[in-house]
């Protein structure tokens, strides 16, 4: 049984996965070449999207998560990705990065596959 706050969800990590995917293209970047520190990566974003309404870096500790938020500094794609291509999460990664893969997609099943895992 699916209730209408995993819908929510659902949609929050399909709207991150497609914002990536779009993203990495239109910069040359790529994802991790281990796809599941990436899954890792967008369910974060997304369930920061859905308490904070904003996709804030999920890889990082803060003191107050909603001063973050209107700071916007570690917003995604953060400040460093944009101005440097350096990617904190190993989301974005330059092809010359050691651990950039080849990928620039990610299907949302295989998504749900590692998230199913975290909550285990």
């Amino acid at each position: 049984m699916t209730n209408s706050n995993d819908t929510g969800q659902d949609q929050t990590l399909a709207s991150m996965k497609k914002f990536a995917e779009q993203y990495v293209q239109r910069t040359g970047t790529y994802f991790c070449s281990d796809l599941s520190v990436t899954a890792v990566v967008l369910e974060g974003l997304a369930r920061h999207k859905e308490e904070l309404g904003s996709p804030l870096c999920p890889c990082r500790h803060y003191e107050d998560k909603e001063a973050e938020v209107k700071n916007t500094f570690w917003n995604c794609p953060c400040v460093p990705m944009r101005e440097r291509k350096e990617c904190h999460c190993l989301l974005f990664l330059t092809p010359d990065h050691a651990f950039a893969g080849k990928e620039q997609t990610i299907e949302i099943d295989y998504i749900e596959e590692v998230r199913q895992k975290m909550k285990q």
